[in-house]
This record gives structure tokens, sequence and C-alpha cells, in this order.
């Protein structure tokens, strides 16, 4: 990781470097228009000047809200040559959720696309920020992103600072288990170690024509497969939004090799009326991630001859935990594959140690450069989410098997994962327990054909009041995600409860 024993290759030098070596070859395409690698150094030098013009110093936040767009990798890039942090905010989010993130990031300069305006000027008088860019042409009261760059001069780009592997690059959010998010700090050295893993689990080629249709916002989207193509000078093609029948056409079009989606989105593309018919022989690798892939669904795709591999990951360890070989899929069914060259993975019991016997259940710890640094002004949650020896403990229980595959079997913090969105039902029990006819409530998941999982709340109403699902999400769509709203809803006279008072959530899945 070091180069001339003085740095890492920080994300700003080996993207230089790419465009450097590869200055002509197509570096990233959207809807149609192609970028090579040196004009999107170009732009990440120009974007730089703007940022640093805008008064960006190294270890300051820009955000980025919006759908996935080219200009995305321009700032990320261009932040990362200035020694900042990209905070990319989920567009999914409400007004207040979106609020509180950019406020607890003390984000200096946020970034933000034509569909998401509107929400931002909402809470905009609640805000901090020194700067507000629109993505594109501009809008009353914000400056113009697309007329800042054309402006700039690349020449004018302050000189690149040099980042170490512990220097802080992004901060992604996650919902936090006691109601509010946490931000997790991704540093340069995390890129690095992902990007390698990917590549050497992969066997990613640098003339991999990669489709990304998965959200930036979301480590899958920018993590599984994404980087490592750029990194290794392959051809990125980026979708603004998922739609199963133009995934469908673009890989037929452009002989796409590589993608990655989780379970629900392979769902939708089988079912599409294209499915069956379309030319698909391109692909060599379809990486699955962010829930389980159902047997029928992985079956399904191997029976077109498109090999899908499984993996497990977090925010936390930068995408990749453990990964599937593809040849192995089928004989290792239900696993989440084995650990990465460069990443350890164990088992501990309840007081830390090693579990070492195969298919003892403990709770999945993980160390390596890709793990999480801690999270942003946390440093209780921090301490808490580390063993005394600085293993990362994913609050997720499994076992590992004779050859070292893991098998996740429960999640210690009762985490949905639905459309590979992770939901904490702390969060959503903490609107819900606002509404006015609700004496108690519980969230839980259930399994869901399309979603993988769907949230299921489980109410006790007042004495004399009655509880509906309409009204449960009409009173929580005001504070909380659309994809964190119940879809089912529970009567119960009072939910279980062991002797302590704790809500005993089992018996509320197995009724």
């Amino acid at each position: 990781m070091m180069v001339d024993g003085e740095h890492v290759l920080d994300l700003a030098e080996w993207f230089a470097r790419r465009a450097t070596r590869d200055p002509r070859k197509s570096a990233l395409t959207c809807d149609g228009v192609t970028w090579t690698y040196a004009e999107l150094q170009d732009r990440i030098e120009r974007m730089s000047a703007v940022l640093a013009a805008g008064g960006i110093r190294a270890g300051d936040r820009v955000g980025h809200l919006g759908f996935d767009d080219p200009r995305f990798f321009v700032i990320l890039f261009a932040a990362a040559r200035l020694g900042a942090i990209v905070v990319p905010f989920n567009f999914r989010l409400s007004a207040e959720e979106l609020a509180f993130c950019i406020e607890d990031s003390g984000t200096h300069t946020i970034i933000v696309g034509e569909d998401h305006i509107e929400i931002i000027d909402s809470i905009r008088e609640r805000l901090h920020c020194a700067r507000f860019i629109h993505r594109h042409d501009g809008a009353p009261g914000w400056e113009s992103a697309s007329a800042l760059i054309a402006a700039a001069d690349a020449g004018e780009a302050p000189a690149a600072v040099r980042s170490a592997a512990d220097d802080v690059a992004l901060i992604m959010y996650t919902s936090g288990t006691t109601g509010r998010p946490k931000g997790a700090m991704l540093t340069h050295g995390n890129f690095w170690t992902d990007n390698l893993n990917e590549t050497i689990t992969f066997g990613l080629r640098a003339d991999d024509v990669t489709l990304n249709f998965a959200p930036l916002y979301h480590v899958g989207g920018l993590l599984c497969t994404t980087l490592a193509t750029l990194m290794l000078g392959g051809h990125l093609i980026l979708h603004r939004k998922f739609d199963p029948g133009d995934v469908i056409r673009e890989i037929a079009r452009s002989r796409v090799t590589v993608t990655f989606g989780v379970p629900s989105m392979l769902l939708f593309i089988s079912q599409h009326p294209d499915f069956e018919k379309a030319d698909l022989s391109s692909l060599r690798l379809v990486s699955v991630g962010g829930a389980p892939l159902p047997e029928p669904l992985l079956r399904l795709y191997l029976d077109r001859g498109i090999p899908a591999t499984a993996g497990y990951g977090l925010t936390e360890t930068a995408a990749m935990t453990t990964a599937m070989p593809a040849d192995r899929l089928l004989q290792k069914l239900g696993s989440s594959g084995s650990e990465p060259l460069l990443t350890r993975v164990r088992l501990i019991d309840g007081e830390e140690k090693e579990i070492l016997a195969p298919g003892e259940s403990g709770e999945i710890c993980v160390r390596g450069g890709n793990v999480t640094k801690g999270y942003w002004n946390r440093p209780e949650d921090t301490r808490s989410a580390f063993t005394r020896d600085g293993w990362f403990r994913t609050g997720d229980i499994g076992y590992l098997d004779e050859e070292g595959f893991l098998y996740v079997q429960d999640r210690l913090k009762d985490m949905i994962i639905s459309g590979g969105e992770n939901i904490y039902p702390a969060e959503v029990e903490s609107v819900l327990y606002e509404h006015p006819d609700i004496a108690e409530v519980a969230v839980i998941g259930a399994p869901d054909e399309r979603w993988g999982e769907r949230v299921v709340a489980v109410v006790a109403a007042k004495a004399g009041r009655s509880v509906t699902l309409e009204s449960l999400r009409s009173h929580a769509e005001r504070k909380l995600a659309r994809y964190k709203l119940p879809s089912e809803i529970r009567l119960v006279e009072a939910l279980p409860r062991n002797p302590t008072g704790k809500v005993l959530k089992q018996n509320l899945r197995d009724g």
C-alpha cells in the first residue's frame, strides 16, 4: 500500500495514475455519453478547484444527495484530491432524517440533484452548510455545478493532498439501533483493501464492462466491483435508477461482463418478459449481496448460464466480508462464502473467546484493512463495536463449516433487510410509539418473496382505540423513509415479555 515508502495510493492518486496510463480508454458511460479516463480526470481537477474556491480543505465534509449520476465520481475523487470527506446521503430518507445526517456530519458543502432540491429547501433554514450547489444547471438560491465546472481551470486546482491509509475518505450513514443513524467512517485504506479483495476474489480485469444500477449511497453500489473496475482501467456503465428492462437491454447492447445486485433486483429482472429471450451471454459474473440469495433464484440464473456468486458484508467492512466462489455455490447452498485474501473472519462467544469448532454458532467478527475505523462523533459506539483485541463485532450470528465457509444464522441487532436496505426495528418503533392510539408496538421482519423481508408492526392498541395499517403508515411517513414503513400489522392484546420486561421478539416471529 506504500508508494516510495511515504503514503498509500489514496482514492485521488490511484485514479490519477490510471488516467495517466490509459487516457483514451472509456472510463464511464451514462445515458449514452462516455467520458474517457482523461476527460474524467479533467473534470475531477476542475471540481477540486471549485470546492477549494468555496473553502473546502482537508477534513471538511462534502455532502451529496441525488440519484446515481456520473458527477458523483467527479465529486468523490475531487474531494479526495483535497483530503476532504464525501458524505453520500440516502435519497430515500425523509426530510427529518436528512436534516439529522447533514447536521451530524457537519457538512460544509452539499451538492444536490434536481429531484431533491425541494426536500433540502424544506429544511434549508435549519442547516449550517456553507454552500449549496445544484448538480446540474442551478435553481433559485443554488449555485450550478455545471456552470462552475465549465468556468473552472483545471490548472488552478490546488496540489493534490497525500492521504494516509487511516485518513477518512467517506462517511456512510447506517440506521442506528437506538433510533439515530450512525456515520461509518471509511478510510482510503478501506477502499484500497476492498478494491484488492474484489479484484482477487472475482478475477476482475482491465477489459471488463461493469454495469452498476445499485444506488451509490450504498456500499453495494459504490464498492461491489464498481470502484475496482475503475482502478483496473475497465469500463463502468452507470444507470441512474434501477429498471429491469433497461438492465436486460444494456447487458445485450454493451456486452456487459460484470454486474452487482441485491436478490430483489435479480428477481425483478428474471420476471421481466424479455429475460428468457435476451442475449445475456456476455455476463461472466453477477455478484449478489445485501440479503441471502434464495436457492430457486440462484438456480434460475445458473440455468440461463449466468454465473452468480453470493457474499456477505456490511457498510462497516467496506462491503466485502466473505464471498462465495461461483464454482462452489451449489455445493455450499446457504453459505455466504469464505474470507477473502486480505480479510479475517472469526466467531466469538459471549466472553469474546474464539470459537474454533466447525458448526458451533457465535458472533461474527472481522479484521482487516477494509474494516471501518469507527463511527463519526460516536466514541462510545466505536468502542463497543470492537472486541478488546480489535476485531469488529458485526452483531450477526453464524457458524463456519470444516472448510471455513460462513453460514449466517441470525442478527443480534434484529436488523431487517428489505430490498437490500438495512432497517432497524428500534428506529421504526420510536416513531410508531408516537401514534396516539398505540399502547405497545414491536417491529419484526417477515419473509417476503419480492423484497427478501418486509416490515411487520405488532401492535397492542390503547383501550377503546383501534389501529389500522393505513393510519400507521400515514403517521410514520413524515419521519421515516418509505421502505421503513410497516407493510403488515398484527394486532395483539399485549406484547409477550420476559420477567425483566424485555419484549420476546422471537415469540412474535414464531407466532
